[in-house]
């Protein structure tokens, strides 16, 4: 229990950087480094992050082990009749306030791929009786390999790596963000968290089994397509050709299409 909510202040850790609203950790952060971390931000930032989140990780594991909290949670869901889990949901936005962040509800909610969302998943197909795809615990404290949070030594040879050759383009992680990546992976986890909740949707009448399927299909497509937008950006800014990105993508004619002929011409 207190890795997943470790895994989850985590995440929001790495996605902090583009909080504006956020001012608790960096604060906490200065004074973790003495004062001011000054230019090794991004070191202060590997090796002081248990420190500095420490006491969410406390607020989250309580959260998570409140039975209300899960009972929001199914409420969110539908409960019998399954829907897409809304970016103002009551159980997102109660943790943001127990965490003593009240903006911070919609984000987290829209955070598909992360731990939390699916540590909600677990709790939701639990309450239904449904499995997981093959190779998921359906037991929403399972943490998955992937949602672990990244080790401090893991982080630093990342960090080495990405001085030693910044942008070179050489290695996705390297010249992607970080940023970035866990946007991609989040918004690919989220399409799959989606497309779970369909199992065991098919039954009823045929105007409430078509309005859930069409509504989560169309929530999981909008996923999946604006990953294909981030990856191609991210893919381009890595230096990789945009008439290689554009035949992979099998993009078709449209405004992201205009835009990487746009900036093929641009280089040329």
């Amino acid at each position: 229990m207190f890795a997943l909510a470790r895994a989850v202040v985590a995440r929001w850790w790495e996605q902090a950087y583009g909080w504006e609203r956020e001012t608790v950790w960096p604060r906490r952060l200065h004074l973790v480094a003495g004062g001011d971390a000054g230019g090794d931000l991004e070191w202060w930032r590997i090796v002081g992050r248990d420190a500095v989140v420490f006491p969410e990780v406390v607020a989250v594991a309580d959260a998570l082990l409140d039975p209300g909290m899960a009972e929001l949670v199914w409420a969110d869901s539908g409960a019998g009749r399954p829907r897409a889990l809304p970016a103002d949901g009551l159980f997102c936005r109660r943790l943001g306030e127990r965490v003593g962040r009240p903006w911070l509800g919609p984000l987290v909610a829209t955070d598909h791929g992360g731990p939390l969302i699916a540590w909600m998943g677990g709790v939701i197909r639990r309450r239904r009786g449904v499995g997981g795809p093959p190779g998921y615990d359906n037991d929403p404290w399972w943490l998955r390999q992937e949602h672990q949070a990244a080790t401090m030594a893991g982080r630093l040879r990342v960090l080495g790596k990405e001085k030693k050759a910044p942008g070179s383009g050489t290695m996705w992680r390297a010249a992607v963000p970080v940023e970035q990546r866990a946007q991609i992976g989040s918004l690919v986890d989220g399409a799959q968290e989606q497309l779970i909740q369909l199992r065991g949707a098919q039954a009823g009448s045929s105007a409430d089994v078509a309005q859930r399927l069409l509504r989560i299909l169309g929530h999981s497509a909008d996923l999946i397509e604006k990953a294909l937008q981030h990856t191609v950006v991210a893919a381009v800014n890595a230096g990789v050709p945009p008439q290689d990105v554009a035949r992979w993508a099998k993009l078709p004619p449209g405004p992201l299409a205009d835009a990487l002929k746009a900036y093929q011409g641009a280089g040329d």
